[in-house]
This record gives structure tokens, C-alpha cells and sequence, in this order.
């Protein structure tokens, strides 16, 4: 109401106006770790050779990860959150059209399963193999799904080629510096859209595969995750893991188990019982 138009004597103020809600992670919460633990669910819908993940359509996959989710929660006391790794870029053994040895999944997958994800309380994150591309090339490609609150980035230093390399002849690696470059652009984008906390995971079974891994940095926004990767015996993945989680300079640890290529799959309760504990179970 205008106030030429306002009744003599009114004393009624303008309403102002609610600041928009915050976003929040798929629990109403915005920081991960060390508040949650996480359990995830790897794939890609290509092939079933390349995980869990896409065996079955998306919202099949979000319901196999919730029964997951819950026979963890029921060991735990820190909430389990849910998420599905979805593979986006995938390393090939053919340079494709621009020579990178690399192929991109369109919008239309990667919105259906963050479609699942939502509808499963879970994360979305978008895993990366960028054959001759980088890291940091390959991250800013999906832009428009990271500033959502609910998507976050994992990178697989295995295939991360060189120039005269291709994937699947040789075991790829990464500079700490490439991962700092992508964990600085993360923080950027969780401040600049005041997101919530971003996961960033990098697989890691070889101790070359993080060169000069003491240079790695802690950001804010960022939750950093070491993850244990690489499949074989129960010993040969505590070793494995004991390797990955000794004298990391920076962030959390994960444990990466394979329904197919594992001899004797651990447990839930042979997986809780590794020291230190892992943030983030992984199952391809």
C-alpha cells in the first residue's frame, strides 16, 4: 500500500522480506566430514565391469545403496550418508575425436542418476578419468552439476596419462599441485555459491600415483579423502591401506572394496575394524 493510500493514524511496518534458506546436503546438514560417514556406490551405466553403480537403472541403484547404507548405520553411532560415484569422464583405449583418450558422460546421464541420488538421500559425485586431458580441465567441464549442493568430484590418478601414454598400457599418476589446483577451485565454488562442504576423492593404490604427496593441502570447504583403492586378499588390501593412510599431509582416508576382483570380500565389521577407521567405504 501506497502511503497516500495508508488509513490516517496507521502504524504498520513493510514486512521484510525471509533471506533465502541456505542449501544443505541431502540430511539438512552442510559440512560431511568428520560428521558423517560415507558410503559409496561406484559405476558407470556402460558396463557392468565398471561397478555397482550402473547395474540396473538409476533409481534401482539408489535403492541398493539405501539397504546398504542401512546395515552400516545399524554399527554405527555417526550418521552414514549415501553416495553414488558415477563415472563421467572414462578413460578409452582410442584417442576419440580431440586425441584425449577420454569420454564424457552427457547431461542426461549424469541427470538421471543425480535424480536417484536425490531420491535416495544420497551425494552425487562425479568421478574423473581424464586419460591425456587434466584433472583441472575435466572438473571445470562440469561446472553447472558442481555448484549444486548435493554433487562433489572424485579423481582417479590411475589414468592420468601423459602425452606419449595410453590408458590401460601403463599406471597413470598426478602432482600434488594439479590436486591442490582442483581442491582450490572446489573451495571456490562451495564460497563464491555458499554451498555446502564439497568431497574431494582421490584413489590412490601405488606410492607413485601422488607425486610429492607431502605438498597436498587442506581447504576450507573441502573435504580431501585419501582413498585406499586397488583389489586382492584381505591382507593385501590392509597393506594396501596402511600405505595410502601412513604420513598423509592432509585430509581423510577411504577403503575401496570389489565385489568381482576381491579375494574374500571383508566385511562391514573386518572393514570397521581397520585402523584408522575409514570416513568414506567405497564398493565397486
Amino acid at each position: 500500500m501506497a502511503d497516500a493510500d495508508r488509513p490516517a493514524g496507521s502504524t504498520t511496518a513493510p514486512v521484510a522480506a525471509a533471506p533465502p534458506a541456505r542449501a544443505t546436503l541431502p540430511d539438512g546438514t552442510r559440512s560431511i566430514l568428520p560428521e558423517h560417514r560415507v558410503l559409496v556406490h561406484y559405476g558407470a551405466p556402460q558396463a557392468r565391469a565398471l561397478g555397482i553403480l550402473g547395474i540396473g537403472s538409476p533409481a534401482t541403484a539408489g535403492r541398493r545403496l539405501v539397504r546398504h547404507r542401512n546395515q552400516y548405520q545399524a554399527r554405527l553411532t555417526r550418521p552414514v550418508l549415501p553416495a553414488m560415484e558415477l563415472i563421467a569422464v572414462i578413460a578409452s583405449a582410442g584417442p576419440g575425436a580431440d586425441g584425449r583418450y577420454r569420454y564424457r558422460q552427457n547431461d542426461a546421464v549424469i541427470g538421471r542418476y543425480l535424480t536417484a541420488a536425490r531420491a535416495s538421500g544420497a551425494l552425487l559425485v562425479l568421478d574423473i578419468q581424464p586419460g591425456r586431458s587434466d584433472f583441472v580441465t575435466e572438473a571445470r567441464a562440469f561446472e553447472r552439476w558442481l555448484k549444486e549442493p548435493d554433487v562433489s568430484l572424485a579423481m582417479d590418478p590411475e589414468w592420468r596419462m601423459r602425452s606419449n601414454e595410453v590408458p590401460g598400457k601403463v599406471i597413470g599418476r598426478v602432482d600434488a599441485v594439479e590436486v591442490n589446483r582442483v581442491s582450490a577451485y572446489l573451495s571456490a565454488l562451495a564460497k563464491t555459491y555458499d554451498l555446502p562442504d564439497k568431497l574431494l576423492i582421490v584413489h590412490q593404490f601405488t606410492d607413485g600415483m601422488i607425486l610429492r604427496r607431502s605438498r597436498l593441502r587442506d581447504r576450507s570447504r573441502v573435504d580431501l579423502v585419501l582413498n585406499a583403492d586397488g583389489f586382492g586378499t584381505p591382507d593385501a588390501k590392509r597393506s594396501t591401506y596402511r600405505r595410502v593412510t601412513a604420513d598423509r599431509p592432509a585430509g581423510h582416508v577411504g577403503f575401496k572394496l570389489f565385489y568381482e576382483e576381491d579375494t574374500r570380500l571383508m566385511s562391514p565389521t573386518a572393514v570397521l575394524n581397520l585402523h584408522p577407521r575409514p570416513d568414506l567405504i567405497m564398493y565397486e
